[in-house]
């Protein structure tokens, strides 16, 4: 069983950021309150054990080791999706169940920290392509500044008021059940480095977005999911194909695996994606039986690759896909 100082320890390491400031909740009335004082020990062990909560400042200058999105509704999909899109770029997300009815997701840097500009755009890159567009992310800015003293506090994981109620905690995405082991998993998580924000700029061409804003926006409805598929993908889902159907749909597999679906939604999804299909000639369209199979190849192994010089894709690809563009810079 871990001790108390080691727990500390690994807590103090991810959910860090200003020193001099932290803030807290009234957990009767839910105001919360900034205290200007030194968040040492004492701080984060009344705060594992319920008894005054602790929220932390993210930015430090220009500098972040961790970033957090608040998806405040308890709808889990979203949150699902990012964590999986993210996956696709080799970013790691880890999701909390909050204090109320949502899900915090958070990634974790290295202990050097990052540039929180490039955090933020990397993070809202990944939420326009789930198109969840108007969550929040912590920190809220890119640098504290004369205008900008402290930023904005997001309240930390495991307080130990809630944790017996199954709140703040971290929950597995398969199932959204809190970890056994809280400890195992804080001890395990993957702490990204500045250069993979780097690659997935250069990657998606981000440099020139401008500055992301903090403010929050009206939530769109009647949202399509795009699942962070590459361009290729989404068209032929969206519009079914006419070709190479059998070979569609175990390219179309590999892509939601990669994504993290199970075999079974993924085979539910390709069956409605059947519907949309146009063989020529009279042909048929794939079988029930045939998308099975197709997907069980999918699953059945680690395919790596897009599938770009295929013949079925072909006729679906974006050259402004970034995917596209890192092959034939490859290439060249």
């Amino acid at each position: 069983m871990r001790q108390t100082a080691d727990k500390i320890i690994i807590f103090s390491e991810l959910f860090t950021g200003l020193t001099n400031v932290y803030g807290t909740y009234d957990p009767d009335t839910g105001r919360a309150s900034q205290i200007k004082s030194q968040v040492s020990s004492r701080v984060l062990v009344d705060h594992l054990t319920g008894r005054r909560s602790y929220g932390v400042y993210l930015l430090d200058k220009d500098i972040t080791r961790a970033v957090a999105l608040d998806f405040d509704t308890g709808n889990r999909l979203p949150p699902f999706e990012f964590v999986n899109c993210a996956k696709h770029y080799g970013i790691y997300g880890y999701i909390e169940r909050s204090k109320s009815k949502g899900h915090h997701v958070w990634i974790f840097f290295k202990k050097q920290g990052v540039p929180a500009r490039k955090a933020r755009l990397v993070v809202k890159h990944i939420l326009d392509e789930i198109e969840e567009p108007d969550i929040e992310i912590f920190p809220k800015q890119d640098e504290l500044n004369k205008n900008v003293k402290y930023g904005n506090f997001i309240n930390a994981p495991l307080f130990g008021g809630l944790v017996p109620k199954g709140k703040t905690v971290f929950v597995n995405p398969a199932t959204f059940e809190p970890y056994p082991d809280q400890w195992a998993i804080l001890e395990s998580v993957n702490r990204h480095s500045e250069k993979i924000l780097d690659d997935i700029i250069e990657m998606n061409d981000l440099s020139s977005q401008a500055e992301i804003t903090s403010e929050k926006k009206t939530p769109q409805t009647g949202k399509t999911t795009s699942f962070c598929l590459p361009a290729c993908a989404q068209r032929m889902l969206q519009d079914g194909v006419t070709l190479f159907q059998r070979v569609s749909c175990f390219r179309l597999a590999v892509h939601l695996k990669r994504l993290g679906l199970p075999l079974e939604i993924t085979v539910t999804i390709l069956k409605a994606w059947s519907h949309k299909n146009r063989p020529p000639n009279g042909k048929r369209i794939i079988t029930d039986d045939e998308i099975i199979e197709q997907v069980s190849y999918a699953f059945s192994k680690s395919y790596k690759g897009y599938g770009c010089q295929s013949e079925a894709v072909k006729p679906f690809c974006d050259y402004d896909c970034p995917v596209y563009k890192q092959m034939r810079k490859k290439s060249a």
